[in-house]
């Protein structure tokens, strides 16, 4: 880790450690921009694990930051529903987006049977030897000796690339999938759009799009096996209002692109912030599969869903009143000591490597996780066959926001061959 960054942590730290603990928000999304979020978290889990925030910006809400307590959140969706939105952040107010994932069964689970067998065991061994191709031609085109933007040239375009298959989606368009995802995730960022406004302008450009497609798709004689065949052929969808047809496609297009974009930017981080752990990697390639769960436990994308109490609830000696919004910071508890062994580290060895919940946990678990797992070691796969080293350099541009661990963009060099 750079000198600078070093002392940006230190500095986090002893503002984590000097703020009274009742005044720590978790939420602040400059925390996430900057990567200082981990002593604050480290200090609420030990002292105040189910804690109150009164006054933030999110609005108040409970923080829960231990895995065992996340769990018992996760898998009480009777008490803790997803229904009044999933994310910190109440929206605007004006323009709902309901999504099978902000939903509570049945119609969640009616939902998600839809989509469901998009990523089953022989859909994904069909995916596999696309994946595969892609992944090919995008390493083989990467520059040598000078350095590039990897999130732009590799984790996008391979993401993006899978989107247009899912969706069957025309693939000379497929950045406006790119440009979609980010502006649903910008959080407080504002080089993407000027104003909310702007923004909402961009997703009706994307419902219209979508509503092409499905125009074209529904009643076919013979259903295509896309998502959006499915969902237009299906009992379950094919009556689903404008906003909730528009706010599953959202959630789609985010879910397919966000877990995996990520993870391959903060794979190749960790593995050049921990040389060893590379070498352990080229002296052995079979630890692939298991260094794909240690990245995403590493990185865990998706920093927290949020829930909402319906009935009041006794959890960690601390009373959640029904109304409460309750957040569940899988970011934190991927980091447990608790659950974990040694959880700061990154160990691409370890001994149950699938111990995590960056995909969550219960009926809400992520429902692409499996292949977000196959296009990580596929990639990993093809990298170690061409690169004995791909380096990182410089420090990475982190999105601003609460919701995602996200890259921005991070220089990356493939040294040239001696």
């Amino acid at each position: 880790m750079p000198d600078g960054a070093v002392e940006i942590l230190n500095a986090a730290r002893a503002e984590a450690y000097a703020t009274p603990i009742e005044d720590i928000d978790l939420s602040l999304p400059e925390r996430f921009r900057d990567n200082t979020l981990w002593p604050f978290f480290e200090r609420v889990r030990k002292e105040d694990p189910v804690h109150w925030t009164a006054n933030s910006p999110s609005g108040p809400h409970w923080s829960i930051t231990r895995y065992q307590d996340i769990m018992t959140v996760e898998t009480n969706h009777q008490v803790f529903s997803s229904a009044h939105g999933i994310s910190i952040e109440d929206g605007d107010g004006e323009h709902p987006l309901p999504m099978f994932i902000a939903m509570d069964p049945p119609k969640h689970d009616a939902q998600r049977k839809v989509v469901s067998p998009i990523v089953s065991p022989h859909n994904l061994a069909n995916m596999e030897p696309i994946i595969r191709e892609r992944a090919a031609t995008i390493l083989d085109e990467l520059p040598i000796g000078e350095p590039f933007n990897w999130v732009d040239r590799v984790s996008v375009e391979l993401t993006t690339q899978m989107l247009c298959t899912l969706f069957d989606f025309p693939f000379e368009d497929r950045r406006k999938l790119t440009r979609w995802s980010d502006i649903v995730t910008a959080g407080v960022d504002s080089d993407l759009v000027s104003s909310q406004e702007e923004a909402w302008a961009e997703i009706m450009e994307c419902a219209a799009y979508f509503t092409n497609l499905w125009n074209q798709r529904v009643d076919a004689e013979v259903p295509g096996d896309d998502l959006i065949s499915m969902m237009a052929n299906a009992e379950a969808t094919r009556n689903m209002e404008p906003m909730e047809f528009l706010g599953n496609i959202l959630l789609l297009i985010v879910g397919g692109n966000d877990t995996t974009r990520n993870s391959l930017t903060g794979g190749l981080l960790a593995l050049n912030e921990n040389p060893d752990q590379y070498d352990k990697l080229r002296a052995n390639p079979a630890l692939i599969p298991s260094m794909v769960s240690e990245i995403i436990r590493w990185q865990t994308p998706v920093a927290h869903m949020r829930r909402t109490a319906l009935a009041d609830f006794e959890l960690g000696g601390k009373t959640i009143k029904s109304g409460d919004k309750v957040v569940m910071w899988y970011v934190s508890g991927n980091r447990d000591e608790t659950a974990i062994d040694n959880p700061d580290a990154f160990i691409i060895d370890r001994e149950r490597p699938r111990q995590h919940i960056a995909f969550g946990f219960g009926i809400h678990r992520c429902v692409g996780m499996r292949m977000a797992e196959m296009q990580l070691r596929v990639v990993w796969e093809e990298i170690l066959k061409r690169f004995p080293v791909v380096q990182v350099v410089g420090e990475p541009q982190r999105a601003t926001t609460s919701f995602l661990r996200a890259y921005k963009s991070m220089n990356a060099l493939i040294p040239a061959r001696a």
